[in-house]
């Protein structure tokens, strides 16, 4: 009976590219980006090296670029009813030490709770909590290394459990050249408390390569984003039956994110992703053949930035996504 519970609540709460047989798992919400511009590239990214607080979420060593004393905050329309919330604090310490505390909360909003005849018994809540302690060290004027701690806690109606995970990030950075590439391993840990006796769950574990190249004769930068490279089981992946067997190029090419960003000004930034797992997989599902596509736009002034994104998770719903950071330094 509470396998039963906790598989429905699963099922309805995570997106459909997330709920392939071998990656379902209450801990998914990592998976979704935390920064709208992340969002906007395709909704994974590693290497753009930018002042927003945000950044420390998908890859801790590009905490070094943000300035001091910042503060971030996130928010997401998600799925029916469903709402995020995201906060996070950045310190400098000395020179070469970056420090951040980082929060979540996702609300799936109001359930009914039914027997197993189908009878209303009442309502119930579903959220996830995650807070992390993030720490970058600069390595040298082009190195950065950082690393995250956090706690994941889902709690959905009288059911909770605990996990516990680490991130851990490079960054190189050639301002000169406008080149980034960064490696990272998110996710790395365990479900300490489990939602009941006999339950496992895990966290999902990326790892994830990416690149970031601004062009010298057009103000465009571009982005290359690899993930999930420990995964080349097609049943990780969702792909409908009636598509036939999956072939390995699409299985191949499920691990790239691609994104630009146009750069009419220096404190304006319009971007384009394209997700090609989330394509297919919602494709599969019957959504459109530009499901996959997301866009936003971004203001980058002195202390304030701003920025907007679309996306989509399901095949019935589309989600918006804004951040907005300032810089409280030097006040």
């Amino acid at each position: 009976m509470k396998k039963g519970v906790i598989y429905i609540i699963l099922s309805l709460l995570l997106p459909l590219s997330l709920q392939a047989q071998e990656s379902t798992s209450s801990y998914d919400v990592l998976k979704l980006p935390v920064s709208s511009h992340a969002s906007a590239l395709g909704g994974d990214n590693i290497s753009n090296v930018e002042d927003r607080p945000d950044v420390g979420w998908s890859n801790p060593a590009l905490l070094s670029g943000v300035t001091d004393y910042s503060v971030g905050f996130n928010f997401m329309t998600y799925g029916a009813g469903s709402k995020y919330l995201g906060f996070q604090g950045v310190k400098a310490v000395g020179q070469r030490h970056t420090v951040s505390l980082m929060g979540q909360l996702m609300n799936y909003g109001e359930m009914k709770e039914t027997d197993e005849q189908g009878n209303t018994l009442g309502t119930f809540n579903a959220n996830d909590i995650i807070l992390a302690v993030g720490y970058s060290y600069l390595l040298s004027d082009r190195w950065a290394g950082g690393a995250n701690v956090k706690m994941a806690c889902p709690s959905y109606s009288s059911y909770h459990a605990f996990g516990l995970g680490v991130d851990l990030g490079l960054n190189y950075f050639d301002e000169e050249r406008d080149f980034s590439a960064s490696f990272a391993l998110r996710n790395m840990g365990a479900q300490l408390k489990d939602f009941y006796e006999g339950q496992s769950g895990h966290l999902p574990f990326n790892l994830t390569l990416g690149f970031t190249k601004g062009l010298e004769s057009l103000p465009v930068r571009l982005n290359v984003t690899l993930t999930d490279l420990t995964r080349w089981k097609k049943s990780y992946y969702f792909h409908a039956s009636d598509e036939g067997e999956m072939s390995n190029m699409k299985m191949a090419l499920n691990h790239l994110v691609l994104g630009v960003d146009v750069l009419p000004t220096d404190w304006l930034y319009l971007s384009l992703g394209y997700n090609v797992r989330r394509g297919n997989e919602l494709k599969s599902a019957g959504a459109s053949k530009w499901a996959g596509l997301t866009a936003g736009v971004g203001l980058q002034l002195k202390r304030l930035k701003f920025g907007a994104s679309y996306a989509k998770y399901h095949v019935g719903f589309s989600s918006l996504q804004f951040s907005v950071a300032y810089s409280l330094d030097n006040l």
